[in-house]
């Protein structure tokens, strides 16, 4: 792999209200090991070995287990939002500093079984600063707020309109020129940037075909236990 990632795991993790009060949701247990480990280790066998972890919320408890990286053969360093949290976008602003120009995001509280070598491949063969990973949802496992036609996307995650069929996977690559207009230390989500490109025909997209799995809401967080059940009795 030739990008660094970036992932964003300084969310305060609400919706899964006391499961969170003491950890942070990447430290939540997944059959047996903190999802966070389970991240990593699949990062390391796509080909990754830099990774940066955006952290803000219980950070430093995120710091302490995972270190350096070197448990898990991986380079890992962190951008840490400081006492105000910067939202997606903002922490992507401030770890542009210690990023490549070019680099994956994913969210802290997503697994997602695709090949990231083709994802990389599709981003660098295209001559738009950002790419998104979408599936075809049709609202089966969120609010589908994306239309997709000729490789190009269509973004609208506030206010999403009837007709689009696709979801944001949870899996983007992007040119760090994408938060130039964006001061630093200042709190953004990194959806006001995607609509923004997506409006001006300047957001690829890129279609997978698998189902994400998160621990951002309990029942995701069931599904996702579940679905790491069945692989280890396989």
């Amino acid at each position: 792999m030739k990008l660094p990632i970036a992932i964003l795991a300084g969310g305060l993790g609400k919706r899964l209200d006391k499961k969170t009060t003491n950890i942070p949701k990447a430290l939540l247990d997944i059959s047996g090991k903190p999802f966070i480990s389970r991240q990593l280790n699949y990062l390391r066998d796509q080909g990754f070995n830099k990774i940066v972890i955006c952290i803000g919320h219980y950070g430093d408890k995120i710091k302490n287990f995972v270190g350096d990286g070197s448990n898990y053969n991986l380079n890992v360093i962190y951008s840490d939002d400081g006492k105000q949290l910067l939202g997606t976008g903002g922490s992507l602003k401030k770890a542009c500093k210690i990023l490549d120009k070019n680099f994956f995001v994913l969210y802290g509280d997503s697994f997602l079984p695709v090949n990231f070598s083709l994802i990389e491949k599709a981003f660098l063969n295209q001559e738009k600063p950002a790419l998104m990973t979408i599936l075809k949802n049709s609202n089966q496992w969120d609010k589908s707020n994306v239309y997709f036609k000729n490789k190009n996307v269509i973004y609208n995650k506030k206010n999403p309109e009837k007709g689009m069929d696709y979801i944001d996977y949870g899996l983007n690559v992007v040119n760090n020129s994408i938060f130039d207009n964006f001061i630093e230390n200042k709190n953004f989500d990194i959806a006001e940037i995607f609509e923004n490109l997506s409006r001006n025909s300047l957001l690829a997209g890129y279609e997978v075909n698998e189902r994400f799995y998160e621990i951002g809401s309990t029942s995701g967080l069931n599904d996702t236990i579940k679905f790491f059940r069945k692989m280890e009795k396989q």
